[in-house]
């Protein structure tokens, strides 16, 4: 079919009549746009916030691609660390294959407990020097992962883990990391947070900075099929606190509401179920995933109270960190929600409550009740008194817990007195 020529159009184009200028009003004169682009509004300056994460592969195994992440970091000779449970699980063989299908040979150090201790540390150290390794890869929960950038950081910079206790205080780069966790809670292999125990003051201290975000998580859904029911309710209970102190934190953004709310739906909905049904595929994936979220939410939003009061307890009696937890965030919810109530009918909502009629204060409430049965679900104790803890040891808790950086970003100030009216009534 032939095209149409074009057609130009013989219309005299119209010339607008000359208008005599108006002159306009005199106005405030408004702030200059610069390059074409609006001022920023007065109100929203000074709102923005950085958003750290690692390269994330997720998905059932992903563990073969760990011999190809440590190949995109340039290893030679990779540091792997775990301990003895993943071990005798056989997730290291697994791995040690990976790594050798892409030419790698690695050296293992396992020589640790859970709370990662400061010498276990060093001695970790000893071990990464000693083998002319060059890239860390974690295998484990959150133990192995923090004891496993503990000793990137002191490879690096020298001098021993508690020099670097607090934030920002790593000033060089660590070696590249590759973290495979191996429980669905901890969140530790996105986060920029370490976690060691300080054997002396019988405390944990936290290590926070962007040199501690890994390099590259790999989160393989198969790993949380041989964790041990305990293992796989306190490390739930853990994601649960991750994504409910995020959402409520001072630091909460946009970026890390959506995380922090989805995570609370995934383990309200799934965390019963993998200890019920272990074989789930699809309650393991959604924990996996709501692992993984909620570690995005909290490394960048950061925590409040529970975390803080946690710490501090687990350092003194070296208990399961989730665990304590379980026990602790129903009172504070509570007690956040008596001044700052406004944030939690959606946490509340997220864990499948029905906030309809409810006002803020009592939809808070129903949201600690809610985490109060699961975690009695699933076998938590009913207070910090069955874990060990004494009345005596309140006054102590208190003041460490004040030392704490998770208790900047609660949403409410907490003085001493009321950390140790809190450690009472969750006793």
């Amino acid at each position: 079919m032939p095209v149409a020529p074009n057609v130009v159009s013989a219309v005299p184009p119209v010339v607008p009549p000359v208008v005599p200028p108006v002159v306009p009003p005199v106005v405030p004169r408004q702030p200059r746009v610069v390059g074409g682009r609006p001022p920023v509004p007065a109100s929203a300056r000074g709102t923005f916030t950085k958003y750290l994460v690692p390269e994330v592969v997720f998905g059932w195994g992903a563990l073969s691609e760990a011999g190809h992440a440590a190949r995109r970091l340039g290893a030679r000779r990779p540091f792997v660390v775990t301990d003895e449970g993943v071990a005798r699980a056989g997730w290291a063989r697994e791995l040690d294959r990976h790594l050798a299908e892409v030419g790698l040979v690695a050296t293992t150090w396992q020589d640790m407990t859970p709370n990662p201790k400061d010498h276990e540390v060093a001695a970790g150290v000893d071990a990464y020097r000693s083998s002319g390794c060059d890239v860390v890869i974690a295998l484990g929960g959150g133990s192995v992962i923090d004891a496993a950038k503990a000793i990137a950081v002191v490879a690096a910079n020298g001098g021993q883990i508690l020099d670097y206790e607090g934030v920002d205080r790593v000033t060089t780069a660590i070696p590249p990391t590759v973290m495979c966790p191996t429980t669905a809670g901890t969140g530790a292999d996105v986060s920029q947070f370490a976690v060691i125990t300080d054997t002396a003051r019988r405390v944990k201290a936290t290590l926070i900075g962007r040199a501690l975000v890994p390099d590259i998580s790999l989160t393989d859904p198969r790993l949380l099929t041989t964790m041990p029911d305990d293992l796989a309710a306190a490390t739930g209970l853990d994601a649960l606190t991750h994504g409910v102190e995020a959402y409520v934190s001072r630091a909460a953004g946009p970026l890390t509401d959506v995380h922090a709310l989805h995570a609370i739906g995934l383990i309200a909905g799934s965390l019963r179920r993998t200890l019920t049904h272990p074989d789930d595929v699809g309650a393991r994936t959604a924990m996996a995933q709501a692992s993984l979220e909620a570690g995005l939410a909290f490394t960048n939003a950061i925590l409040g109270a529970t975390h803080a009061m946690s710490h501090q307890v687990g350092g003194l009696l070296d208990l399961p960190h989730g665990v304590v937890n379980g026990v602790l965030l129903p009172h504070v919810i509570r007690f956040n929600a008596r001044t700052a109530p406004g944030r939690f009918p959606a946490v509340a909502r997220a864990l499948g409550v029905d906030t309809s009629g409810m006002s803020a204060r009592v939809a808070a409430e129903a949201a600690a009740d809610a985490v109060a049965a699961l975690a009695a679900d699933l076998g938590c104790p009913a207070g910090l008194g069955e874990l060990g803890v004494r009345a005596a040891d309140v006054e102590t808790l208190s003041v460490t817990t004040l030392a704490d950086a998770c208790l900047s970003t609660n949403p409410r100030d907490a003085s001493q007195a009321d950390v140790a009216e809190l450690f009472r009534t969750a006793m």
